[in-house]
């Protein structure tokens, strides 16, 4: 089912190259056999991330290593040296994500996550009780830009069967089922308690996600009609737009200042659409993201770019 599935959905497709993220886990070990028997073992390699925080991580990597030998994948292993203090899981996702960086410029490849159904839901909880954004709701999207997500359809279980089908083994990483981490205690605790409360919890965040992102197309289009293509809207155009719309113009520029998300722009919509009409005035929003308004006329840059003539004013 899941070969089948993967296959029609065409983010993996045969002889076109992919990057598989290979913890060792069930989820990318089955991501990892199902991208070799439909793109061929060629056109697939495999990115082991060794953190070295557990102390199992040199055998989670040898395992690794034999997996993608078996299955005649060529491996690469990226070992980020651990800071001695900060978020660990925050060095991590940075770490990770600076490896996936580099591999997308790199190579002309697609980039594989074995993120699942399951993690699709844990992930909407999470941002739900810790983004108060319209866009926590919306969860992964199988495909964002180079970044593909085969497995969003699948459940955790239902991978676990595929692995065991196929004989294929996997390292299990003790740290995802402790309440040590947020995402522990929305997996042991807050999950549970949905299901508790209504058994087909998960299947209704899922369809609300899926039902939100068709809806986000619609907002999407009306934020192309206002921008026609641009990347500056004048201030005048931006007060009358409708509260909702101001701010759904306003994160689309953000985001494409910072080069990615960009969140809590839009809580900032009414201190942006104040900057003044003169002059030049600019204001600093998170992300290293900078609003500069330039003669009546509003745009957004990196802080690390210029924002002006240097006489400009920053609240």
């Amino acid at each position: 089912m899941i070969l089948e599935r993967v296959s029609q959905d065409g983010l993996i497709v045969p002889g076109r190259p992919v990057v598989v993220l290979l913890s060792g886990g069930r989820d990318s070990t089955c991501l990892l056999d199902v991208a070799v028997s439909i793109a061929g073992a060629r056109a697939v390699s495999a990115l082991h991330v060794n953190y070295g925080l557990r102390g199992v991580a040199g055998a989670d990597e040898r395992h690794c290593a034999a997996l993608c030998d078996a299955l005649g994948v060529a491996l690469e292993v990226c070992r980020p040296g651990r800071p001695q203090t900060g978020n660990l899981q925050a060095w991590a996702r940075d770490a990770r994500y600076a490896a996936v960086a580099e591999l997308e410029r790199d190579r002309a490849a697609d980039v594989a996550a074995g993120h699942t159904a399951t993690d699709q839901v844990e992930t909407i909880l999470y941002r739900l009780a810790s983004s108060p954004s319209r866009r926590a709701l919306l969860g992964m999207r199988p495909r964002e830009g180079t970044l593909v997500r085969p497995l969003l359809a699948f459940t955790r279980a239902q991978t676990a069967q595929y692995c065991a089908e196929r004989g294929l083994s996997w390292r299990e990483d003790e740290t995802n089922e402790t309440a040590a981490y947020a995402r522990g205690r929305v997996r042991r605790q807050l999950v549970p308690a949905l299901r508790e409360i209504h058994p087909a919890a998960e299947k209704n965040v899922l369809a609300l996600a899926a039902l939100l992102r068709d809806e986000a197309e619609v907002l999407d289009a009306a934020v192309d009609e206002v921008l026609g293509g641009g990347r500056t809207i004048p201030l005048a155009r931006l007060r009358e737009l409708a509260p909702a719309v101001r701010r759904l113009v306003l994160q689309r520029l953000a985001d494409e200042a910072a080069g990615r998300p960009a969140p809590g722009t839009a809580r900032r919509a009414e201190e942006i659409a104040g900057l003044a009409d003169t002059g030049t005035a600019a204001l600093d929003l998170p992300h290293g993201v900078r609003a500069v308004a330039h003669r009546g006329v509003l745009r957004f840059v990196r802080r690390t770019a210029a924002a002006g003539p240097p006489d400009a004013a920053t609240k």
